[in-house]
């Protein structure tokens, strides 16, 4: 082993770091990573403060903005400046889609020598509408991808195909990473009656919960027009949307409009969705547009929840069978609401004790997860650094 340095220093380059799936999962890392082995620091694309910061800066990792995303010009020059004053860093390990690839090409411009490249979503249906210059700047991006990436990871075979091309998997580079979690969340006992009174919703509600970031990909919308047609049949129903956007404040009025808002929670950013999950909902929805590997679908099967979804996600988030229903989005919202109101009463084939056992012996399992991604970080580093 070639530990002759004091750790394996890694830059993460992520958009901010709130509370969203890519950023969580970094969080679990962190937290279960050996540190004296492994020291990790982000890069970031905000200069706003995010909500892990604190706690990252406590975990001895540093939070470096570096914000001029728009100006690909200035961007470059300040990651080269960071990379000298925060650096010598081993590793950096980008988890901004396709501008990964201006980031792994700065950093190798810099003497970089392991560029990771992360993909996390499929975007193959935007970019198919996309217009020329989309069109051109994706097309540039995955080519210095291509180049420069020294290895690449991908959530799911889907979002390894949109980042490193369809014959992605006869390149040794690429392999596939599923993004695990702390599962010992889901072993908590948890007061069903407080978590609803929270919220204001009564015991007996047929509760439809949705964790997700109110922009397009997530189908806000339609999923408010799945409720209303589930609350033609159940007016007990309740709706908790957990998360913020930029399209909150459309959904909010689509929610008026129809008549929905003493129905529709809008819970905002919450730092413990597990409890809000075995707590508060009575089924979980998710009617992406598009999606890698959404992981919180794999807390929703780790909650023990019916999981009703749109069959354009990845099948490999389908851990444990019984609890999955996919439904086509050409359908309409009234076929998705029969869906939900089927399990509303129905004796579940599987108990979420069982459910998380499946999650528990499974590479979604944060312990085996950081375990995976240590032994993959130090391949690459033993790799480059004993050829030279």
């Amino acid at each position: 082993m070639l530990f002759d340095k004091p750790s394996i220093r890694i830059l993460h380059v992520v958009g901010g770091m709130n509370r969203g799936g890519i950023e969580t999962w970094l969080m679990h890392v962190l937290r279960n990573i050996d540190r004296a082995r492994f020291q990790m620091d982000f890069l970031v694309h905000t200069t706003e403060p995010g909500a892990y910061d604190d706690e990252i800066r406590a975990l001895g990792s540093r939070i470096i903005p570096c914000p001029h995303t728009s100006k690909p010009w200035i961007y470059g020059a300040d990651l080269k400046k960071i990379l000298r004053q925060y650096g010598p860093y081993d590793i950096v390990h980008s988890h901004v889609h396709h501008f990964t690839g201006l980031v792994l090409r700065t950093a190798r411009q810099a003497g970089v020598l392991i560029c990771i490249a992360h993909s996390h979503n499929d975007t193959s249906a935007l970019e198919a509408k996309a217009g020329l210059y989309r069109r051109l700047y994706v097309g540039l991006t995955k080519w210095w991808i291509a180049r420069y990436a020294t290895a690449g990871l991908g959530c799911s075979g889907k979002a390894s195909a949109n980042l490193f091309g369809p014959a992605w998997e006869r390149d040794p580079r690429w392999r596939i990473f599923y993004c695990g979690i702390d599962l010992t969340t889901f072993n908590h006992v948890v007061d069903r009656a407080a978590v609803r009174a929270e919220f204001g919703i009564p015991a007996d509600t047929f509760t439809i919960g949705h964790v997700g970031r109110f922009d397009e990909q997530k189908n806000h919308e339609f999923l408010v027009e799945i409720a209303a047609e589930v609350a033609k049949e159940e007016p007990k129903m309740r709706l908790l949307l957990v998360g913020e956007g930029p399209l909150r404040s459309a959904v909010e009025q689509k929610v008026k409009q129809m008549g929905l808002a003493e129905r529709v929670i809008f819970a905002g950013v919450q730092s413990n969705v597990p409890r809000l999950m075995l707590g508060a909902m009575n089924v979980f929805l998710l009617p992406s547009l598009h999606e890698g590997l959404p992981v919180v679908g794999i807390e929703a099967q780790a909650a023990g929840l019916p999981f009703i979804l749109s069959d354009v996600i990845t099948e490999e988030v389908d851990r444990v069978k019984p609890l999955i229903q996919r439904i086509s989005l050409s359908q309409p919202a009234s076929v998705w609401a029969k869906t939900i109101l089927s399990v509303r009463n129905a004796v579940l084939r599987i108990s979420q004790a069982d459910s998380l056992a499946i999650l528990e012996n499974s590479e979604f399992n944060i312990t085996f997860n950081v375990n995976s991604l240590t032994k993959i970080y130090t391949y690459e580093y033993e790799k480059t650094y004993k050829s030279r």
